[in-house]
């Protein structure tokens, strides 16, 4: 996995286009898919799925077992609710195979619905238009804080306030960190507010080049880099890691190409995360 720190968050990370895709944040201890049976992957508690393609969803089973073995806490997978039977049924069938209890804790989520990574972190899905049932994920801090009309108070006052008169003295603040969209069209762009407000935005590009047209990387439901760069004065993020090239291009090929086809305000707060 490559290894990568944009706009202060710890990212780590495989993804090739119908290969493997899982990404980790390590400092927010949660991962994003699990295409890839990966070791630095097995501490994850959680993790977010964002559809049921093989590449982004085939090593469930080992991730739980793995914790199994090693005496973890069972680990939850958030994932779309269209695709919570059939997770049920992959692991009835792999219970069945190996034998193993493989306990883990299925949370189905929808976009409008929100589920809490801790006291100060909040996830919210959002639709990603795929030819399956696809959904993104916004990751947002939550963090109390003093409201500006009570700034510059003493200790004391903001005491009495809070203790005595049963004022109301901070408020939830939130910010989006990361979004992180699945396989998807370019229209989530547009759509989500997220996606082009996140610190981090972690957002597939599977074609670079004229190798294969805009047409037909949308029929397939993926995004091209070409698309992208017609939308650069949309996003608003501080940084952007692309994700599951295809492995038809070398990493000197990818590169090039976002040199060559990105504008340089994008072009200068893009990562691509290479094979």
């Amino acid at each position: 996995m490559r290894t990568h720190r944009l706009a202060g968050i710890l990212v780590r990370g495989v993804s090739v286009a119908g290969v493997a895709t899982s990404i980790d944040l390590p400092e927010m201890k949660v991962a994003l898919d699990l295409g890839r049976a990966s070791e630095s992957l097995v501490p994850r508690r959680t993790v977010l799925l964002s559809h049921g393609h093989i590449d982004h969803m085939g090593a469930l089973p080992w991730h739980a077992a793995m914790r199994g073995l090693r005496g973890m806490d069972p680990p939850t997978y958030v994932v779309p609710r269209e695709n919570e039977q059939g997770v049920r049924r992959l692991f009835e069938a792999w219970r069945a195979l190996d034998g193993a209890r493989l306990p883990h804790r299925l949370v189905p989520l929808s976009p409008g619905e929100e589920w809490s990574l801790g006291p100060d972190a909040r996830v919210r899905p959002f639709r990603c238009p795929h030819p399956v049932p696809c959904q993104g994920y916004g990751i947002w801090s939550a963090r109390s804080k003093l409201k500006p009309s009570f700034r510059g108070l003493a200790e004391e006052e903001l005491r009495r306030l809070r203790v005595e008169e049963g004022v109301e003295i901070s408020e939830v603040v939130e910010e989006p960190l990361v979004a992180f969209a699945g396989d998807t069209r370019i229209e989530v762009v547009e759509r989500e507010e997220v996606v082009r407000r996140a610190r981090l935005l972690i957002l597939e590009v599977s074609f670079v080049d004229e190798r294969v047209s805009v047409e037909a990387c949308r029929a397939r439901g993926h995004v091209h880099l070409f698309e992208l760069a017609e939308r650069a004065d949309l996003l608003d993020n501080q940084a952007i890691l692309l994700t599951h090239f295809s492995a038809r291009y070398r990493p000197a090929e990818i590169l090039e190409a976002l040199e060559r086809h990105l504008p340089p305000g994008l072009a200068e707060r893009t990562t691509a995360l290479l094979p």
